[in-house]
């Protein structure tokens, strides 16, 4: 009769904390979107993992960057044990996201904790040029970013800012050593790139860049 009694109470407990956690879970994500960094700093503190996937496998520090709810994303940060290296299902890090919004701090701390600044594929550096973000590209380059990483269709930081950066984008990468000569997948150079785009002074720059290069190879 008394073990009858403690497997209903052990199964009592069990159904309680299932349910419990559940909704922390809920909660979790919901403050996230809210960006509600209270709620967060609580479910921490009664020991809810933050490093947590919502179903389709996201991190809560990844939506956080993905909704622009920076507080949401500091209270994380500084939970000791958050990872700050992970994946969505579009191959995409929290250090990417921040990147090409230009936050710079997040960017800081991200790297801190150990964000991977040299992920192969498209690269935080691609996302930084791809908004011309200069603080943030020096910030890459400072720890040791690939400056020439290749994208999976072979498209190097150089060519998404000649395209979709700054003027001062292109002029920084190339000051650091950008190897103008590269070409991704289909044949294309930083130079096309600008040209396609029609920007008369990253075209300037990357032409007086051209004419003095020597090619130094692919990632």
């Amino acid at each position: 009769m008394r073990l009858h009694f403690k497997k209903i109470l052990y199964l009592i407990v069990l159904i309680g904390f299932s349910v419990a956690q559940a909704g922390s879970f809920d909660d979790f994500f919901a403050a996230i979107k809210r960006d509600n960094p209270s709620t967060i700093q609580s479910l921490l503190r009664r020991g809810f993992d933050g490093n947590t996937l919502d179903p389709q496998g996201q991190s809560g520090l990844y939506l956080g960057l993905k909704a622009e709810s920076m507080q949401a994303v500091n209270a994380l940060l500084d939970w000791p044990q958050i990872k700050a290296e992970t994946r969505s299902d579009k191959d995409e890090s929290p250090l990417m996201l921040a990147a090409l919004a230009g936050e710079l701090a997040i960017c800081q701390k991200l790297i801190a904790k150990g964000a991977d600044v040299n992920k192969t594929g498209w690269t935080p550096l691609h996302y930084a040029a791809t908004h011309g973000h200069l603080d943030v590209m020096r910030l890459l380059l400072d720890n040791y970013a690939y400056i020439d990483a290749a994208s999976p269709n072979g498209t190097t930081p150089l060519m998404m800012a000649a395209q979709y950066g700054t003027t001062d984008s292109v002029k920084l990468l190339l000051d650091e050593g950008a190897d103008v000569t590269l070409k991704n997948q289909r044949g294309l150079t930083a130079l096309d790139f600008a040209e396609r785009a029609s920007r008369p002074d990253a075209i300037e720059a990357l032409s007086a860049a051209q004419r003095t290069a020597k090619p130094k190879g692919s990632w």
